[in-house]
């Protein structure tokens, strides 16, 4: 077991008898908390200069909060990147490298972020995609799950033995052999099998966001009567694939008028194990045949525009769900009194590098759009584009409810940036990626760690082993010119005038995220 892991292990085990404690009963009113997670959200919105989407109501929220221009995800991918900012700290700490790894089997005493603040008189309530699909972690909520009634989950039993949920009105309308549909896992209103993109001509509530969105509305009616503040986690599920949006929002955008990726290669001198196998896009009908190696293949236009307007429709889709949600909100009088932050657990490739979905290194997957609002706010509407980090959200949360921060949180509170956004910030960020053997091209396996500087992107490769968490040979390096490449289109490791940057980087890459702090800045370089 990693030293790191020994040591989060040994903290959270003291912190539980500190804030077993805790007495909540004379704490003053505290905000109200709504973490918006969007999933496989890319910053393709209006406010982070996207001039093609159509996202009214995130760009009013960003109007009335500070927007995070350059703020990266752990991992790319869901599992372990909701692990690491759901309990604040890194996956080399949560040892959640890839989507199967449960983390409250391998961590079952850790305390996340609603678990804590429920410790200070919170509330706690789930709707949708806050942790990964099929493990919401019910320990974590007062109100685990909540779902609309069309939607509530039924049993069933998978081959190997581990129970999956459909909901009952699927299984009804799904015409596929018994066979399948006990190897399918369930994703909310659609399945990783069928077609990738849907418009129906249908009211919102008809798909499973919408439907969410209007018990959400419910829930909040109710909340809203209690005597004690809320923190309640609300997960969107698009625009997440199946691509299936009402078609009003399809019609916002004219696909000619959709631009191409600017990256559409994968990047030059680079081994295979640094791509995605594009696994999840492969599930979808008439995406069956891609295989290794998937620099070789190559989508028509036709499908690479129907699928990125897909993406833009449901990303249109997800910000009019938000604008009817904070209309109520208003409604009903909580809104002032909300903390709101709404995030993407990971960048989406639509065509970039060649590939579709997450699970890389690259910057197109690592960076997110991370929005927050709350009461009293100093700086309304402020942007910067200093580095931050999505396992920077519990400590920072904590510190705008006024609780303790925890001590072992491996994230940094940005509330300094917000009250003075052209402060300098952290040196870098730091994400990791497991390439696993059966989706790895040459059927090994990889762990490749990341380092982001605002001058430059590098990536370190090594062998891997899953058992012990460790890693072993060193196998190569990327680097990218992130002012003069920001598209990561050429990896210039290789080139020897940038071997003394390069061995910089990896010594601070090594040297880790707390070398990074703003506490550890030296304002001299």
């Amino acid at each position: 077991m990693k030293k790191n892991h020994i040591l989060f292990l040994a903290v959270i085990t003291a912190f539980q008898a500190i804030i077993g404690c805790q007495n909540s009963e004379n704490e003053l009113v505290k905000p109200n908390v709504l973490f918006i997670s969007i999933d496989d959200l890319r910053p393709n919105l209006g406010v982070y200069g996207d001039t093609i989407a159509v996202t009214p109501n995130i760009d009013q929220l960003a109007s009335e909060g500070m927007t995070f221009r350059k703020t990266f995800t752990q991992v790319a991918v869901c599992a372990p990147s909701r692990a690491s900012l759901m309990t604040g700290v890194r996956p080399d700490s949560t040892r959640v490298w890839h989507l199967g790894d449960k983390f409250r089997e391998i961590n079952p005493d850790a305390v996340t972020m609603p678990q804590y603040f429920s410790k200070f008189g919170y509330y706690t309530v789930n709707l949708g995609k806050i942790f990964h699909n099929y493990m919401p972690d019910s320990i974590s909520w007062d109100e685990p799950d909540l779902r609309p009634e069309r939607y509530k989950r039924k049993e069933w039993l998978g081959r190997d033995g581990e129970t999956f949920y459909i909901s009952e009105e699927v299984a009804k309308s799904q015409v596929m052999r018994r066979d399948s549909l006990l190897k399918i896992r369930p994703y909310a209103d659609g399945w990783n099998t069928g077609p990738a993109w849907e418009a129906a001509d249908v009211h919102d509530t008809m798909y499973y966001d919408g439907a969410e969105t209007k018990l959400a509305k419910q829930t909040l009616t109710r909340l809203a009567k209690k005597d004690q503040p809320f923190y309640m986690g609300l997960g969107y599920f698009r625009p997440h694939l199946p691509f299936t949006a009402p078609k009003k929002y399809w019609d916002l955008y004219d696909p000619e008028k959709i631009p191409l990726s600017e990256n559409p290669e994968r990047p030059k001198n680079t081994p295979e194990y640094t791509m995605n196998s594009m696994y999840e896009l492969r599930h979808y009908d008439g995406f069956n045949h891609i295989g290794h190696p998937v620099s070789s293949y190559r989508m028509n236009e036709d499908t690479i525009r129907t699928l990125r307007h897909g993406y833009y429709a449901s990303v249109s889709y997800v910000d009019a769900l938000l604008g009817d949600l904070f209309a109520h909100m208003k409604k009903v009088g909580i809104y002032d009194n909300t903390i709101i932050i709404l995030w993407g657990d990971h960048g989406w490739k639509l065509g970039d590098h060649n590939s579709w979905g997450k699970m890389t290194n690259y910057n197109i997957d690592l960076k997110v759009p991370m929005i927050v609002r709350y009461p009293n706010q100093e700086n309304r509407g402020a942007q910067t584009f200093e580095i931050t980090e999505l396992v920077d959200m519990f400590p920072s949360l904590c510190e705008l409810a006024g609780i303790p921060i925890p001590e072992y949180m491996q994230g940094t509170s940005f509330v300094p940036l917000i009250k003075n956004p052209k402060r300098e910030w952290k040196k870098a960020a730091f994400s990791q990626f497991h390439r696993r053997p059966k989706v790895s091209a040459d059927g090994k396996r990889y762990m490749g760690y990341s380092i982001n500087t605002n001058e430059y992107h590098y990536i370190e490769w090594y062998s891997w082993d899953n058992i012990t968490g460790t890693k072993g040979e060193f196998k190569s390096s990327e680097l990218y010119d992130s002012k003069n490449d920001p598209y990561e289109t050429t990896n210039i490791a290789g080139e020897e005038q940038f071997n003394e940057i390069r061995t910089k980087l990896s010594k601070q890459l090594k040297d880790g995220w707390r070398k990074a702090t703003p506490d550890h800045v030296d304002y001299a370089d």
